[in-house]
């Protein structure tokens, strides 16, 4: 077996010399509040959806612990708060520096962890990296006339451990605030542990405890200790943590998923829609800015459908770290965060043909990209699917995994009515070269930020990050935005967002 940078117990082994407060010898890796590293809680064996391979064992809370975790977690509040700009500033900088001089290590970890491609992985970390030091560099300004709501929990999916839930984290302490955060349960707790034990040494009071969201979510979300919730993840679960929230006074930003779409209308330039193709299937389009929906204009379909299929022909799916010559291979994704995650798409799928759905690409594993022998049953080629049934479930939900849906229209009502089904998204997109749809077809549109001809992205500094409709409640983050949501304005200016619960309007910056 030839793996890049060598395997797992290696790997664990170097970090534990690095820290050994937070990743145990016995593979357990503790959690960390009030000041000091916890070897608390029952032992959760974690496996790499690369391979199936055991990895770490996050040491998992019940809910009197975790109580009792976020009451200590809360007293460190005070202190923090009470230091100044300049010293916490300092002191995130050293966390910050920490985390570029371990680039290498935190990447590996998440191509463990969660299947990220190296390249991809590396990316994450320094979209970390960078992101705090925007925040870092613009910290006075954003801060100015603000106090600190306290404690933030913070509990978010596995996808992005480092420049989402790490990078909140950081942002949230500048700021002046507790962050706690749960690790994510499906992948990335390791990655979390190093980076909350990397920022503890450089003096910044992150807080980390392991456990189930079932278990431990009401309690992260009602506690009277919790200043502020933040969440990413899926629309049945937010809608809980919303319920949770109807009878407390406190920040939330909930950050949901909804069927982001591309849409086609007068346009020719299809190198740049292969660009688009190809740039969307990174990491398999587990990602809450995927478009998962095309809806295109009937006399283009043609063409669209053989840029389509050069596009798919450059997809490269395999194991994330079997080396190709002295290299990590050059892959478009890995594996899907679980073999679960392979068989519900499936069922989807499935669902959607015995409905009526057109299939129109299915692509395939290539045997060379894996090791000899190696379960491959987390891993699953690009599928495309034209014309789904409303009654089917990949009508209107996303799929979070390498799953394209088209639709063919003939009016531009059809086509933003199609590109509207999840009511409510994060981005879409309009490729045409007639300024006149740009102009009419954006406004239309449910969804948070609207590319004309370009793909758009979460975003975190310059400028603001939300929701429209369904895939969005409370504070919008991004740029100031991630300021204002965690902290009290001195003039009592409320943050923008879109807080559906309490019939505030919705607007985009």
């Amino acid at each position: 077996m030839s793996l890049y940078g060598g395997n797992w117990s290696l790997l664990y082994s170097k970090i534990g010399a690095l820290v050994p407060e937070a990743f145990l010898p016995d593979g357990h890796l503790a959690g960390v509040w009030g000041g000091s590293w916890q070897a608390d809680g029952s032992p959760r064996p974690t496996f790499s959806p690369n391979d199936d391979s055991p990895l770490a064992s996050p040491l998992s809370l019940n809910t009197d612990q975790a109580k009792r975790a976020v009451q200590t977690a809360a007293k460190e509040a005070p202190a923090w708060a009470a230091l100044s700009l300049d010293e916490r500033c300092a002191r995130v900088q050293r966390a910050v520096d920490a985390l570029r001089e371990h680039r290498e290590t935190l990447a590996l970890l998440l191509a463990w962890e969660i299947g990220k491609p190296l390249a991809q992985a590396r990316t994450s970390v320094d979209r970390t990296v960078e992101g705090v030091q925007w925040y870092l560099m613009e910290a006075g300004r954003l801060t100015h006339g603000r106090t600190p709501v306290g404690l933030v929990s913070n509990i978010a999916s596995w996808n992005y451990p480092l420049s989402v839930l790490v990078h909140s984290m950081l942002v949230q302490a500048l700021a002046g605030n507790i962050a706690l955060a749960k690790s994510p349960s499906a992948g990335g707790a390791a990655s979390v542990t190093l980076a909350v034990a990397l920022a503890r040494r450089a003096g910044v009071p992150l807080c980390l405890m392991h456990g189930s969201g079932s278990q431990l979510g009401e309690l992260l979300i009602r506690s009277e200790e919790v200043d502020a919730v933040a969440f990413v993840g899926g629309r049945a679960h937010g809608r809980t943590v919303a319920e949770q929230l109807v009878d407390r006074s406190k920040r939330y930003m909930l950050e949901m998923e909804g069927v982001n779409a591309y849409g086609l209308w007068e346009f020719s330039d299809w190198a740049l829609l292969e660009q688009h193709l190809t740039k969307g299937y990174e990491y398999g389009k587990q990602r809450c800015t995927a478009y998962a929906r095309f809806v295109v204009q009937r006399r283009l379909f043609p063409q669209f459908l053989e840029t389509y299929q050069r596009a798919m022909a450059q997809i490269k799916v395999g194991h994330p770290l079997k080396l190709d010559g002295d290299s990590a291979p050059a892959l478009t994704y890995g594996p899907l965060i679980s073999a679960d995650k392979v068989r519900s798409l499936q069922v989807r799928i499935e669902e959607a043909l015995s409905l009526g759905a057109v299939p129109i690409y299915q692509g395939k594993l290539d045997p060379s990209r894996f090791l000899e022998g190696q379960d491959t049953s987390a891993y699953t080629a690009p599928t495309a699917l034209l014309n789904v049934p409303r009654r089917s479930a990949l009508y209107h939900a996303e799929p979070f995994g390498p799953v394209d849906t088209f639709v063919v229209v003939d009016t531009l009502d059809e086509l933003i009515n199609e590109m509207n089904v999840s009511r409510g998204s994060l981005v879409a997109t309009i490729a045409t070269e007639d300024e006149r749809v740009a102009r009419e077809v954006s406004p239309r549109l449910q969804t948070f930020k609207v590319g004309i001809n370009v793909l758009r992205s979460r975003g975190d500094r310059e400028e603001a990050f939300g929701g429209y409709g369904e895939s969005w409640q409370g504070c919008f983050v991004g740029g100031e935005h991630l300021i204002r949501a965690v902290t009290h304005s001195t003039s009592g200016e409320l943050p923008l967002g879109n807080f559906t619960s309490v019939r505030v309007p919705m607007s985009r910056p």
